[in-house]
């Protein structure tokens, strides 16, 4: 078979071109590491790639707001175990000022102490998140209580504030509105009221002074019901902090899937390249050398 001698030196010139391009396609991919540098060497990781990128992006912003909605929990959880405290001293003062042996005056002491429970309880429902917003702020309002210059306190807007998204297609509600903890408390009379209003009554009808008994009964049943409503909103938040350690540890999974899956598509094995590259430049080198002998011969410039 008889080979032309432009055909043998275009296709010893094309061979030594594409091998020159592998071996400096190695060298990028050991010197950057990384194994794409451009989509037109694959497309399809390519866009998986971006996918990746893309998913971690978004993983970023929903791990500020876990630890936000962390956070907004846990100062949530601390500041109802100061109203719990607030409320179980407030019961405590309410039996023992319905003691028959307690006269009008000493009962006005305990008003007084009463007043400077009211008064915390104004200051743990108007307490400021991390953000400098209301704690228990509601979806209308901008403060969670007003107390007015005649001492009554009135909840500064209703409903709850949006749930925080935490993932794709997952929302925890990281606060609850002074409606949903000081509010709402059923009466006898099958209305709704508040613990504000339940502490204030009680503390006019002690500065009244009298028969204070269907008062007292009120208030004990009223202040029940609110220590029971705050336990029950705390025994939320805590099951809302611990969904959150779930959608923390499931992120962390998925992220070190996401990344190992990055690796695979973009990361050089440095060690499988270096020694892929000393292949090809074994082979290039031969192939110059017999190039540059056979293209030497006698016959090969005979033939031209």
């Amino acid at each position: 078979m008889q080979i032309g001698t432009s055909l043998f030196f275009d296709r010893t010139s094309s061979q030594m071109t594409n091998l020159s391009a592998q071996t400096s396609t190695l060298n990028t991919q050991i010197a950057t590491g990384k194994k794409l540098s451009a989509p037109s060497q694959d497309v399809v990781a390519y866009n998986r790639l971006a996918s990746i990128k893309q998913a971690t992006a978004d993983q970023a912003a929903y791990a500020g707001n876990t630890s936000l909605a962390k956070s907004l929990l846990q100062q949530s959880d601390s500041t109802l175990t100061q109203v719990s405290t607030q409320l179980q001293r407030a019961s405590e003062l309410t039996l023992r000022a319905n003691t028959g042996t307690l006269n009008d005056g000493d009962r006005k002491t305990i008003a007084v102490e009463l007043k400077s429970i009211l008064d915390d309880l104004v200051n743990l429902a108007n307490t400021s998140d991390a953000r400098g917003q209301p704690l228990f702020g509601a979806a209308t309002g901008t403060k969670a209580v007003v107390q007015g210059a005649d001492g009554r306190v009135t909840l500064g807007g209703t409903g709850e504030l949006p749930a925080i998204p935490v993932g794709d297609g997952t929302t925890v509600a990281a606060t609850d509105s002074a409606e949903r903890v000081f509010g709402n408390i059923p009466t006898k009379a099958g209305g709704k009221t508040d613990v504000f209003a339940i502490l204030s009554d009680y503390i006019t009808a002690l500065d009244a002074g009298g028969d204070i008994s269907d008062a007292s009964a009120t208030a004990i049943d009223g202040l029940n019901a609110s220590q029971s409503q705050v336990s029950n909103v705390q025994g939320s938040v805590g099951a809302r902090a611990a969904r959150l350690d779930i959608v923390s540890s499931q992120a962390t999974d998925a992220a070190a899937a996401r990344e190992s899956d990055r690796t695979e598509l973009e990361d050089t094995d440095l060690s499988a390249a270096i020694t892929e590259l000393q292949k090809q430049m074994t082979i290039l080198s031969a192939t110059q050398a017999s190039f540059s002998k056979l293209s030497s011969l006698s016959l090969f410039t005979y033939l031209r």
